[in-house]
């Protein structure tokens, strides 16, 4: 199976933007990404890469997401979609679901408190 070019991954990586503009407060924090240059490639798994390879990879993503100014809004988009692959925002996917999962028991046990002190207020 050929592999996707680079410029396919670099669009598949980060949301494409309509029109080229210059960064303003109302631009998409995509703009921004440093994933939009030349390290897209590094984001996605090829096909049957074998973990060593896919470690080694997920590591050079996170270092380039380190220095990326927009590296929260592109963690947030990724957890709110939520994005299924790749390395978003420093995060590979199944770091991603450990977050939403935690997130998740967050809310419950926030909602428990809340409808405890809600019932010990009425009585």
């Amino acid at each position: 199976m050929q592999q996707p070019s680079r410029q396919s991954l670099q669009v598949a990586a980060v949301p494409a933007q309509r029109g080229v503009r210059d960064r303003t407060d109302d631009a998409p924090w995509h703009t921004e990404a440093v994933c939009r240059r030349d390290e897209a490639g590094l984001f996605f798994a090829p096909s049957k890469e074998p973990t060593a390879a896919r470690l080694s990879r997920e590591e050079a993503a996170k270092r380039v997401c380190a220095r990326c100014p927009v590296m929260v809004e592109c963690r947030e988009h990724a957890l709110l979609q939520p994005e299924p692959y790749g390395v978003w925002g420093g995060l590979t996917a199944a770091e991603r679901r450990v977050v939403l999962a935690r997130r998740r028991r967050r809310d419950l046990e926030l909602q428990k408190a809340a409808h405890a002190a809600g019932v010990a207020a009425a009585g």
